[in-house]
């Protein structure tokens, strides 16, 4: 549930009408008026183009902002009220939750603005306009050039263009690729720091459903949190202080009450993570049968160590629990992907269109360019499967434990300070306390000891086909492949193992504590491994990475492949499709397979469960039929429903917007019969699942009995 990476996608067979189909792709908002308006107009669009993208004027996209870098988020209020996902907004609830104030199991609503609260580190950015530079950057390139060469020729030019563009520093500037190297545009942003959170529901409403529902349809999940953005008093962006404002943004969206039906037209904006429809063949196969099956297992392990701490001391679960559920969200997924890319072959369906561009590129015309580029790519993936093995177990270890890269990250530094005079010190000290209070704030020792042993003894295991780093491989002989007690003693002894020794140690610094820290030895040489790169390797890289973008170039020339959108990469895009049903389900008791009902949510219901409990107020409130003006036309209580857009990881909390760009939803999720989204796009089972908005008001207003929130929005009735 963590920053989804909601990635959709199967080759079903399922019958759907002709006539009913959803619009693939992921667009730039600057190309809408040419590419999608008179479609989308078609489709039930109500809006112009210009509404939705000006540069000029206040537009939609003055309304949708990146939230704390991972998801998306909507200013719904004149006064910077920010509506995005729970599972967004989860870090930061559960780093201002305690065992007392237990805002992330129970709730919290802010009763006036003095009462919102400030979490330590987030922020909003705010798209200002984007503009086409591929002419510029490609100048600056040819074809003699390495690839290394290349890069360093690009990043100087993006330097020059993020300069020319950030007007002092005001806004941030990020220049990026498309097309795999073939297009690039520079993007300028606003970033707000002073954010603060205004209500969030329980858990138990927020996340209902917890892993076993994750990825899953019907949901019954109330997945939303709300933040407010504060800027000084003339609108700018200001670090927290008690004398800012309010932002008053160009735009917030207004929120629609009239409900959804089958064949609504539904658009979303938002900034999609990652997708590789490029993606060749043998990157699909190595993905499947090498690296994400060490990631499910390596995965797995680490949940499995953080869980039994977790369950043993409130303090420890909200310390653990944004890490879990990110932990368990990529699990579950990455199983998805194997399941659905598996079954439908679209590693086959991808070769055979490699197939076709092999015979176009062999032609005379083509041969010096495009010849040898699909036995290049082939090579590579033939040669790094092992490696994408072993890095996925490898990548797991650091991930989930912090003894296997908080070590070697702080140890040179550490020893840097050492070999310092008194004054030097005194003057690093104050960011050295502020790294380690950091990186001690959600740490638990004997938890941190458990998830490295046994993944330890998994890497060593299962990463030895590639090659284990020297040390790691050493100690794997001299403990028979059973790191427990090693790790044990290395905890024991090492100035890592808590906060208290690693302050004692600035007291009292020694460069050769550092270096004969048996935790710093054994991190440093896990960090060694994974950013190594042989000279080998190098060259097969620099050859790949020279391949995929002639294919992708090739492809596009060829009219071979017909995607026309470039991949995400969290950039702002606009997605647009119907409300739409799937088959009916017997486990759904509405009427059209396409919406879910609080009725369906309290058959869930499981008293005193972690995943399915529910606040004994919503089962009684739901008897009473106490639903207040956001109950369905029909009589009924309205919780999630289906769309067919196209979105992935980073939509989170994305707006979900009928014609008249009025908020009917917040996108949260997708089908896992559709997980193969980010390969390729089918139109017959793409999901989004999205929180009914009614839902939403619901729970401020008649739940939680925070009317003064919704008095802030715009309500279209």
């Amino acid at each position: 549930m963590f920053k989804k990476i909601i990635l959709f996608v199967t080759l079903s067979i399922m019958v759907i009408p002709a006539t009913v189909k959803a619009d693939e792709g992921m667009w730039f908002l600057m190309f809408i008026e040419r590419l999608n308006h008179r479609d989308m107009q078609k489709m039930g669009l109500q809006l112009t183009a210009e509404e939705i993208y000006s540069v000029n004027n206040s537009s939609l996209k003055d309304a949708i902002v990146q939230f704390n870098g991972g998801c998306t988020a909507e200013i719904v209020s004149n006064q910077g009220l920010v509506l995005t996902n729970h599972h967004c907004g989860y870090d930061a609830i559960a780093e201002l939750s305690s065992e007392e104030q237990n805002y992330l199991k129970n709730g919290f609503w802010a009763a006036s603005k003095k009462d919102e609260l400030k979490p330590k580190s987030l922020y909003v950015r705010f798209f200002v306009r984007m503009d086409d530079v591929s002419k510029r950057m490609l100048a600056v390139v040819n074809e003699k050039m390495t690839e290394a060469e290349r890069e360093k020729a690009l990043n100087q030019e993006m330097a020059k263009i993020q300069k020319e563009n950030d007007e002092g520093g005001k806004y941030t500037v990020s220049v990026r690729p498309f097309f795999q190297g073939n297009e690039y545009y520079y993007f300028v942003y606003q970033d707000y720091t002073d954010v603060r959170l205004v209500g969030t529901p329980p858990e138990s409403v927020g996340k209902f459903g917890g892993d076993t529902d994750n990825w899953e349809w019907p949901r019954h999940t109330g997945d939303f949190s709300m933040f407010r953005v504060y800027a000084d008093k003339d609108g700018n962006p200001a670090e927290y202080a008690a004398e800012n404002v309010p932002l008053q943004p160009k735009h917030h969206l207004p929120i629609s009450l009239k409900g959804v039906q089958e064949n609504d037209f539904a658009m979303i904006l938002g900034y999609p993570g990652r997708t590789n429809r490029w993606m060749p063949a043998g990157g699909i196969e190595q993905n499947v049968k090498f690296a994400y099956p060490a990631w499910v297992e390596g995965a797995k392990v680490g949940m499995d160590n953080m869980k039994k701490y977790m369950t043993q001391n409130e303090t420890v679960n909200l310390m653990y629990a944004s890490k879990f559920a990110g932990t368990a969200n990529y699990w579950k997924n990455r199983q998805g992907m194997i399941d659905a890319l598996t079954k439908f072959g679209t590693a086959k369906t991808k070769a055979g269109q490699e197939a076709k561009f092999n015979k176009w590129a062999n032609k005379s015309a083509n041969k010096a360019k495009y010849g040898n580029v699909i036995a290049t790519i082939n090579k590579y993936y033939n040669a790094t499967d092992k490696k994408s093995s072993h890095d996925s177990y490898l990548m797991q270890l650091l991930r989930t434990s912090a003894y296997g890269a908080m070590p070697a990250n702080f140890g040179n530094g550490l020893m840097q300070y050492a070999a310092e005079n008194e004054a030097k010190r005194a003057e690093m000290l104050p960011r050295f306390n502020d790294a380690i209070e950091n990186a001690y704030s959600e740490f638990y020792a004997p938890l941190e000891r458990d998830v490295l042993a046994a993944q330890l003894n998994l890497y060593a295991a299962k990463g030895a086909a590639y090659g284990l780093p020297t040390m790691i491989a050493k100690l794997k002989a001299e403990n028979n492949g059973d790191f427990t007690k090693l790790v044990n003693d290395a905890v024991e002894k090492s100035v890592f193992s808590s906060k208290e020794k690693l302050e004692n140690y600035l007291k009292n610094p020694d460069a050769e504590v550092i270096k004969n820290d048996p935790l710093f030895q054994i991190s440093s040489d896990l960090m060694t491994q994974y950013r190594a790169k042989s000279d080998e390797l190098a060259a097969l890289d620099n050859d790949f990475q020279k391949a995929f973008r002639l294919l992708v170039e090739g492809l596009r020339e060829s009219k071979l492949n017909p995607i026309s959108y470039p991949d995400a990469n969290s950039t702002l895009r606009l997605t647009y499709g119907k409300v739409r049903a799937l088959p009916a389900d017997k486990r759904n008791d509405a009427k059209i397979n396409n919406y879910t009902t609080m009725d369906g949510m309290v058959k869930k219901y499981k008293k005193g469960d972690a995943e399915f409990d529910m606040p004994t107020k919503i089962i009684e409130m739901n008897k009473a039929r106490d639903y207040g003006q956001y109950a369905d036309k029909e009589g009924f209580m309205p919780i999630n429903f289906l769309t067919d857009n196209d979105i992935t990881g980073g939509n989170s909390g994305s707006p979900v917007l009928n014609g008249k760009g009025e908020l009917i939803g917040l996108a949260f999720d997708g089908n896992i019969e559709a997980m193969a989204g980010d390969v390729i796009f089918d139109p017959k089972l793409q999901r989004t699942i999205n929180v009914d908005i009614r839902y939403v008001l619901w729970i401020i207003d008649k739940y939680a009995g925070a009317k003064h929130i919704i008095d802030e929005m715009t309500i279209v009735k």
